[in-house]
């Protein structure tokens, strides 16, 4: 099966102005990233990506297992080997915060270590890419280092949420 049309895009833009005697001054900033892969597993590329809306219970979470236990579009096992794209996006309704990271074992820990969280407040989202030079990635370990973890933050309502991976199998 071939991966094609792989693109992931962040962008920035800001404007300052500030009020002059004769005229108004600005200065226009912005940031710019976007990594395009092609169909493989080196440099630059991906075969391999994982798309869902999921939705946590009150006081749940869940263990995402990055090798052999999330399904592609198509109901075929994945297992990721690198991670090169990830982007999760909590719903703008959710009352609580989903907190992502720090799985009490085998935790995916290249991207954010062993113990640490990234909260994303209702309707907040994050977009990790690594660029298309790099061919390492996110290395995810199979058995020992390839449960990214999902967690509502509080109780009394459930949260939703959005996530996508993009990676390599080998």
């Amino acid at each position: 099966m071939a991966l094609s049309g792989t693109l992931l895009a962040v962008a920035a833009h800001a404007e300052l102005s500030s009020s002059l005697d004769l005229g108004t001054s600005k200065a226009p900033q912005s940031l710019k990233r976007s990594m395009s892969l092609g169909n493989g597993t080196g440099a630059g590329n991906a075969d391999r990506v994982f798309s869902d809306r999921r939705t946590l219970a009150a006081s749940a979470s869940e263990d995402l297992d990055l090798a052999g236990v999330l399904l592609d579009a198509f109901g075929a096992a994945i297992t990721f080997a690198r991670v090169k794209g990830l982007v999760i996006a909590a719903a703008a309704g959710n009352s609580n915060n989903v907190v992502v990271g720090a799985a009490s074992s085998n935790a995916w820990a290249t991207l954010l270590g062993a113990t640490h969280t990234l909260t994303l407040r209702p309707g907040a989202f994050v977009a990790v890419g690594t660029g298309a030079a790099d061919a390492t990635g996110y290395a995810v370990t199979a058995s020992t280092g390839d449960l990214l973890k999902v967690a509502n933050s509080g109780a009394g309502s459930s949260v939703t949420y959005d996530i996508h991976i993009i990676g390599c199998s080998a």
